[in-house]
């Protein structure tokens, strides 16, 4: 008998809703909504920060400076393709 090759292929899909990241002084939220707002710009400002340290090939890539950067360390990078919907 011969022997059968099988090719794999594994994907991912993360959808990640950022409403609410918009300017926290301008918008006027106070309280939870104020502290949800500040941790979503956070979280973009290090999602920008790995995307600038991928681009310029920089040997340490922040991963793990935010909860979203970190659950999408798996999607940037490397041999994938990442769409960013704005």
């Amino acid at each position: 008998g011969g022997s059968q090759k099988v090719e794999c292929r594994r994907s991912k899909l993360s959808v990640v809703d950022l409403a609410g990241s918009e300017r926290v002084k301008k918008s006027g939220v106070e309280g939870m909504q104020f502290k949800e707002a500040t941790a979503i710009n956070k979280s973009l400002l290090a999602l920008g920060n790995v995307v600038s340290a991928l681009a310029a090939k920089k040997g340490h890539v922040p991963f793990r400076d935010s909860k979203l950067t970190r659950i999408l360390d798996g999607s940037l990078g490397g041999n994938c393709r990442t769409v960013l919907l704005v």
